[in-house]
């Protein structure tokens, strides 16, 4: 275990600035990993019980597991980092050189592309255990435990819900065959810190209709409280992408927000990184540094003690205004890790443009979310048809809002689109991501009555909103820029935001 006592840049409200590496690669041998029966190299995982498994005898033999990071993220203190996380040093050489140990050859491997490879004489598997500062390497691996099988029958079914409104070279040309499975790279980060939040919330205590011309409006009756939450929190397991590509969630040539949408992953299962995991598998590299996701894990840190603190509010049912939050991080522990997707692309022409359109199966629970090229004049067409149907029925159906009806072309496209688009999909960190807080300290103080209120929250509400609007509206901006519904939206979009 190596300490620095440097100043720790990256993590500046870190109450102990200094930054412990815990080299996590102790005990690994580049070259050729040995069946600890028979002595061959020959190995692979079987899926079935996510052991290793000798090809050659078939004995099976447990995972090793990550030794000497901090499993009680309560004694979290200062800045832990798993060595595979240590930043990619720009000028290192993907191209190893390897001496079989059975022969005697030299054995190239490219890194950046695969971690094993065979001795060409006598065809003993090569592996790449040990660390190299190029990303490549993380600290820990989630085997893959779904079948390409059952991964191809969730990708059908997903696909198949979609058909009809599906491009027709899509459905022409869709096929599972061509399914691969893939170790993307992410960071898993363990928190531990203290939260405190200071705003007002509202309690109602009435609601009722008064009539205002032809219409009935609803009011409210509630109590005004000033609201202080203070609590210790650990976060464990906190997972994002480390791949600076799946990080572009809003790509306009890539769908690439659905592997995000996929989370989250049994990262307690993850076991030390063996390259024998990746046997009959691709894997993407790293090519962020933790100084690059800080400001992201911080967010939604934040993200996560102030949902958290809803489990105290639950009285205040028309939602609380933070005016004040703070989130002091005691500790926090970085892990690199290589994560199973079973991955379906297709790559759509559009004119000179082009999209690549995903559908991912996480290999450990079998979630599955995509996106499929939407056939656009037939979905326009119906629309309309829908449309005109809506404009009659505000003519002879009696309705107090048969205005509605009017719009009702524009809310089909805007859910088909939704539905095979899924721009809006996302990993729900906030509610997902263990977490425990303890140490709580409340304040509700009453301060007034108020009655008539229009509004059914209190004004400034933001206990259920994410701190960036990283998603909030992507799907209609998406929308707005490529089709002929962009007036009607984005006027939506002004009202919602109002």
């Amino acid at each position: 275990m190596q300490e620095n006592s440097k100043p720790n840049n990256n993590n500046q409200n870190i109450s102990d600035n200094t930054t412990t590496i815990i080299e996590t690669d102790i005990g690994a041998k580049d070259g050729q990993d040995k069946c600890p029966k028979c002595g061959s190299t020959d190995i692979s995982i079987n899926p079935n019980s996510g052991k290793l498994r000798c090809n050659f005898c078939r004995h099976e033999f447990e995972p090793e597991k990550v030794e000497g990071m901090i499993t009680d993220i309560n004694q979290l203190q200062g800045q832990i980092i798993g060595s595979g996380a240590q930043d990619i040093a720009a000028d290192t050489d993907d191209i190893l050189t390897f001496k079989c140990n059975s022969c005697g050859a030299e054995v190239v491997i490219d890194t950046s592309e695969k971690t094993q490879a065979r001795c060409h004489w006598c065809r003993n598997t090569l592996s790449v255990n040990q660390q190299i500062p190029n990303g490549s390497i993380p600290d820990v691996v989630l085997p893959f435990s779904i079948k390409k099988e059952d991964a191809k029958a969730e990708i059908e079914k997903f696909v198949g819900k979609r058909k009809f409104f599906a491009h027709p070279k899509f459905k022409e040309e869709f096929t599972t065959d061509n399914i691969m499975g893939v170790y993307f790279p992410y960071m898993v980060v363990d928190i531990n810190a203290h939260s405190n939040l200071i705003g007002q919330a509202e309690h109602t205590t009435r609601q009722y209709t008064r009539k205002q011309g032809d219409r009935l409006v609803t009011y409210y009756d509630a109590d005004l409280y000033n609201v202080e939450r203070e609590f210790d929190i650990t976060v464990e397991g906190l997972t994002v992408e480390s791949s600076s590509d799946k990080l572009n969630k809003t790509s306009s040539d890539k769908t690439t927000n659905v592997i995000n949408a996929i989370m989250p992953f049994d990262i307690e299962n993850a076991v030390k990184w063996n390259a024998n995991y990746l046997k009959g598998y691709t894997s993407e590299k790293r090519d962020t540094n933790i100084e690059q996701l800080k400001p992201l894990v911080d967010s939604q840190a934040k993200d996560i003690a102030r949902f958290a603190a809803n489990e105290t509010l639950k009285e205040y049912d028309r939602g609380v205004a933070w005016t004040q939050e703070q989130l002091s991080i005691k500790g926090e522990q970085w892990k690199a890790a290589y994560l199973p997707v079973w991955l379906y692309s297709y790559q759509q022409v559009k004119g000179n443009k082009k999209v690549l359109h995903y559908v991912a199966v996480n290999a450990r629970t079998k979630e599955t979310m995509g996106s499929v090229p939407v056939h656009m004049t037939k979905l326009i067409g119906i629309s309309i048809l829908v449309e005109i149907l809506g404009v009659l029925a505000m003519l002879f159906v009696d309705f107090d809002y048969n205005w509605l009806f009017l719009f009702l072309g524009f809310i089909y496209f805007f859910i088909m689109f939704s539905k095979y688009r899924n721009q809006s999909a996302r990993h729900k960190y906030e509610l997902e991501t263990t977490k425990k807080i303890g140490n709580i300290r409340k304040v509700d103080k009453f301060i007034k009555h108020r009655n008539g209120l229009t509004n059914a929250k209190i004004r400034g509400a933001n206990n259920k909103s994410l701190s960036t609007q990283e998603y909030g509206n992507q799907i209609l901006e998406q929308l707005t820029d490529n089709n002929p519904l962009s007036d009607f939206l984005q006027d939506s979009i002004n009202k919602s935001d109002e």
